[in-house]
């Protein structure tokens, strides 16, 4: 009985061994967003261009022949540089002309003026009538007059000697060039256009449901599309009283202030109209449902190079609909879980999946 005890035993020991061991822990799946760029505190958010507050179209104010071009699309300039010149030979023979006529004018004056000494001579001694000195008298006034005309034509040629020069008459950028060397030009044809670079704006379009929200002098954060870690102050500079009769939007200008090198014209900027005082309300937007709370602090569970999560003390801004803003405590590339935060314990081995936008 003893053996048949033993044998059972024996056999039920060597079933256990054979049994398959339960498989290690697999990691847990945890749905994480990756921080990308900063956020704007939310408010109202509009796109717009960047554009030069002033810029010029400048043309010869004269007519003529373009026979140089001194600068290209793109370039930089100077408040008097020369952008392009005319042939001036017709110009010269314009004033050759005048100032003949001037000599002409002269000499008839001259002439005016001696027989009218001659008659008032001969009126003195009775030997002509008044009105025969009248008559010298007209002459030479109308001399007189006919030579201040033709000197003020001569004048205004002499001037235009200089307009044979077109030159800029404010510093910024060549932003469109319509003249090339043989071209004839009519007096006021746009020739080149030049945007001031130290006054820059954005041009944005505000729904009529939005306008409220629009005040002007009312301080913006401005970020360029192009670059997207850079946050810019502005100002609502101007609102157009008159909506658009297409759109039904009005247009608004918006100054960037202390703008840099790295804001071209043309650029797509983002307009936030809803932004406080100090302009600091800034940082990096998540769900609301990632941020948590221990001991009084306020927790977000990073996931690190190795997959770990990690709880981290942020400082969190603002709350939205869209999220929470996260001022201070995380970096670009960093990966934070968003789902089940509750539940996630430090150094837990977690399987991030990264949450997709529809």
């Amino acid at each position: 009985m003893k053996k048949i005890i033993i044998g059972c035993l024996l056999i039920l020991l060597l079933s256990d061994c054979s049994k398959p061991q339960p498989p290690a822990t697999l990691p847990k799946p945890a749905l994480v967003i990756q921080i990308n760029e900063k956020s704007f505190a939310h408010g109202m958010i509009l796109v717009g261009e960047v554009r030069p507050r002033y810029e010029s179209s400048q043309g010869f104010r004269v007519n003529g022949k373009i026979i140089k071009r001194n600068v290209e699309v793109g370039d930089l300039i100077k408040k008097g540089r020369v952008l392009a010149y005319l042939d001036p030979q017709d110009n010269h023979l314009n004033l050759t002309a005048a100032m003949a006529t001037v000599s002409a004018a002269e000499a008839d004056k001259n002439l005016a003026f001696t027989e009218l000494t001659r008659q008032r001579q001969l009126f003195d001694k009775k030997f002509i009538s008044a009105s025969a000195l009248d008559i010298k008298e007209a002459q030479y006034i109308t001399a007189s007059a006919k030579l201040d005309q033709v000197k003020a034509q001569a004048q205004v040629i002499e001037n235009q000697m200089q307009y044979v020069n077109l030159s800029s008459d404010r510093d910024g950028v060549i932003t469109m060039i319509h003249a090339e060397p043989g071209q004839v030009i009519q007096a006021g044809e746009v020739i080149v256009k030049i945007a001031d670079t130290q006054a820059i704006d954005v041009s944005v379009t505000v729904p009529e449901s939005r306008m409220s929200e629009v005040k002007l002098n009312a301080k913006v954060a401005v970020k360029l599309w192009a670059n997207q870690t850079e946050i810019y102050t502005g100002m609502v500079r101007e609102i157009s009283p008159i909506a658009d009769a297409t759109t039904r939007a009005f247009n608004a200008r918006i100054t960037i202030n202390h703008a840099d090198a790295a804001i071209k014209l043309g650029m797509t900027a983002a307009v936030n109209f809803k932004v406080a005082d100090d302009l600091n309300n800034t940082g990096y937007l998540i769900p609301s449902r990632a941020l948590t709370e221990i001991n009084n602090k306020s927790i977000v569970w990073v996931i690190d190079e190795h997959d770990k999560a990690q709880p981290r003390e942020v400082i969190a801004g603002p709350y939205s609909e869209d999220g929470v803003l996260i001022k201070e405590g995380l970096q670009v590339g960093e990966k934070v879980a968003i789902a089940g935060v509750h539940t996630l314990i430090k150094d837990q081995l977690v399987k991030p999946v990264i949450e997709t936008t529809p």
